[in-house]
């Protein structure tokens, strides 16, 4: 049997239900068993479909930060346009010619010599004495050059009444020259015109050089000048060489050009240049300003060679240091 109340399976003599406790009463009628009703699941409701996700928005590409424009300089101010300075006239040599080629060195710094290379045939001259060494292909020959009355006027102008000519018999013979004295050697090349230099400074020159003697006509020049009234004058063509006292400084003079230099510092001029002395202007200038009363002043156009040093001024330097005759 079956409790009532509860549905419980009992046995056929149970007074009370096992499970509730409710009396069975025997005499009721076996009650049928109601079937519990079955419990329907609760239906599982399906795992929520995660929602896409959508993608990360892309940055946007930040445009590059614009680069400042250079700034625009202003339109330059158009100048008032400068008229052009009047020329300068140039200075030309007269020429009468073209000196052939010498192939030369000048060597020796403040004791200086030339050397000179000459091929067959051509000839060299200098005062007696002015060669130091010459190739065995060289044949020298001593005459007066011009004749008597130029000799006497190169011993005028401070060379001798001799000139040595010095002739290549063969090719590529050297022949140097030496300077007297220390300082420089210059070398010069002429092409019909002429060179006015002071005393001594010949040293040598091609056959198509003329020396002679060169008389200064102007009084206040001949007696302060520094050079006297004899110089040398050297025309022709060809190349010659001179001897400088001290070192060597060139000027090219424009016309109406001037230069004041102390006497005796003028080594050599073109003949174009006009060549005067001038007094001292001030009284303390010609007492303490050491340059006596006289400058030389030297107007072009023309060339002109400057020495620092001369003769009597290095021999008056000496002096004091020279041994003196005891009594």
């Amino acid at each position: 049997m079956f409790c009532s109340k509860c549905g419980t399976k009992l046995d056929d003599t149970a007074k009370f239900c096992g499970g509730c406790g409710t009396p069975t009463g025997v005499s009721a009628a076996p009650v049928p068993p109601v079937p519990p009703a079955p419990v329907a699941a609760a239906p599982v409701p399906p795992a929520p479909v995660a929602a896409p996700v959508p993608p990360a928005p892309v940055a946007a590409p930040v445009p590059p930060a614009p680069v400042a424009a250079a700034p625009v300089p202003p339109a330059p101010v158009a100048a008032a346009p400068v008229p052009p300075a009047p020329a300068q006239p140039v200075y030309q040599a007269p020429s009468g010619g073209k000196a052939p080629a010498l192939r030369y060195e000048i060597f020796g710094a403040n004791l200086p010599a030339v050397s000179v290379k000459l091929n067959q045939g051509e000839s060299m001259y200098t005062q007696s004495g002015g060669m130091v060494w010459m190739d065995n292909g060289i044949n020298m020959e001593t005459n007066m050059k011009g004749g008597l009355m130029k000799g006497l006027g190169r011993m005028i102008s401070g060379d001798s009444l001799f000139i040595a000519t010095y002739t290549s018999m063969m090719p590529d013979q050297e022949i140097t020259f030496a300077s007297s004295f220390p300082g420089s050697i210059t070398h010069i090349e002429l092409n019909g015109n002429s060179i006015i230099a002071q005393k001594t400074s010949f040293l040598c020159a091609q056959q198509g050089i003329t020396l002679s003697v060169h008389l200064n006509r102007s009084l206040g020049s001949g007696l302060f000048g520094g050079e006297g009234f004899v110089l040398q004058k050297m025309t022709g063509v060809g190349h010659l060489f001179l001897e400088i006292d001290g070192s060597l400084v060139e000027r090219v003079l424009r016309p109406g050009e001037k230069i004041k230099v102390d006497t005796g510092n003028v080594a050599a001029f073109e003949e174009s240049v006009q060549y005067q002395a001038e007094m001292v202007k001030g009284f303390k200038n010609i007492l303490f300003g050491g340059e006596g009363l006289f400058l030389t002043t030297l107007t072009g156009p023309g060339k002109v060679w400057l020495q620092t040093m001369t003769l009597p001024t290095f021999a008056k330097q000496l002096m004091p240091y020279l041994p003196k005759p005891s009594n």
